[in-house]
């Protein structure tokens, strides 16, 4: 039978009198997702403030977790998720303390399954979900509910916003597309996980309310008519190209008439692909260094000859064309034969 609040009390007042220290009340375990959190009530003590002890079953006898804590909990989540494990917590007050309480925890088999996660998009009158796994602390990041329980599903609920009917189906797979719903309407989605080969759920995540969108699927009608308008756009593009180009033929057929047409000579020469050959190697490179010869020319001989007749018969030149050298050095030849000339007589004069 169940002791009264007031039997409490007056258990309380007792001990406090004898100078006992009472007992930790209400120690339980609260695990979810392998967070193992042990809590337990303060007692009724006049004496001062207390403290507690908490402390856990090894191979080398029992461990302290928490020491001399103030603090109404203490974190055991390093426990190992397999196997039964005893723990024990007892209130302390000076050299004095209470009674140890004792309790046994399986996390693998205890631990809350929390909310799993969810991630949702909206595609025009459906809802696409993806849909995660609760992750572990204290482990490593990829690590999550799933590692440990391979049987891991979900459980999904449904329903229009403002309304009480749910709907719920039960994904195969992490992931899950609600179908077929009303076009422009707000809906809420939970998701739930639970393990099919235990027989145990886990909670329920907070709702997650989107609004749907009216269905973008394309009539097969307006897509013949964006189809033919296409085509007809094609055709009209193409049109206006051939219509260009024969209006630049027009013109140019306008500007360079037939008549106007090369002479018969400069065709049969550009006829002949040898003699555009020979004509591209005869023209000089743009490299090439210009060769030139040296003309010189005696004015003063020149007018000296005129002077003196007799001696003109030496200063007469070619009278067919020759080259140049060939004057230039008849010229020097009577210039220097005149210059003899008057080098001659000079004494004698």
């Amino acid at each position: 039978m169940a002791r009264s609040p007031a039997c409490w009390l007056i258990g309380c007042l007792l001990v406090s009198a004898l100078g006992m220290v009472p007992p930790p009340k209400d120690v339980r375990m609260n695990s979810v997702n392998f967070k193992n959190i042990l809590r337990w009530e303060s007692p009724a003590f006049a004496r001062g403030n207390l403290t507690f002890t908490a402390q856990y079953l090894s191979y080398r006898g029992f461990q302290n977790v928490c020491k001399n804590t103030a603090w109404t909990e203490c974190d055991f989540s390093s426990l190992s998720k397999y196997g039964d494990h005893t723990l024990r917590v007892r209130a302390e007050f000076a050299n004095e303390h209470s009674d140890w309480v004792n309790i046994t925890f399986c996390p693998v088999d205890d631990t809350i399954i929390g909310p799993p996660g969810m991630q949702i998009e909206v595609i025009a009158d459906s809802l696409h979900m993806r849909l995660l796994a609760p992750q572990i602390e204290n482990e490593p990041e990829t690590w999550t509910m799933k590692n440990f329980y391979n049987s891991l599903a979900y459980n999904v609920q449904y329903w229009k916003n403002g309304t009480d009917e749910k709907f719920r189906v039960t994904p195969q797979y992490d992931f899950e597309v609600l179908r077929s719903l009303e076009p422009w309407t707000t809906y809420c989605v939970q998701v739930q996980g639970f393990l099919l080969d235990r027989n145990k759920t886990g909670e329920w995540s907070e709702p997650v309310c989107e609004r749907t969108m009216d269905d973008e699927t394309t009539p097969s009608w307006m897509v013949a008519v964006i189809l033919i308008a296409s085509v007809f756009m094609v055709f009209l593009v193409l049109l206006g190209c051939f219509a260009l180009l024969w209006y630049i033929y027009k013109k140019a057929k306008y500007t360079f008439p037939r008549g106007n047409s090369l002479p018969q000579h400069l065709k049969e020469f550009l006829g002949h692909p040898h003699h555009s050959t020979l004509l591209f190697f005869s023209y000089p490179l743009a490299d090439e260094n210009e060769v030139f010869d040296k003309l010189s020319v005696i004015t003063d001989d020149f007018e000296s000859s005129k002077q003196n007749p007799g001696d003109s018969c030496s200063l007469e030149t070619p009278s067919g064309p020759g080259p140049p050298e060939l004057v230039s050095k008849e010229e020097s030849h009577s210039a220097g034969h005149s210059n003899d000339s008057l080098l001659t007589s000079a004494p004698e004069v």
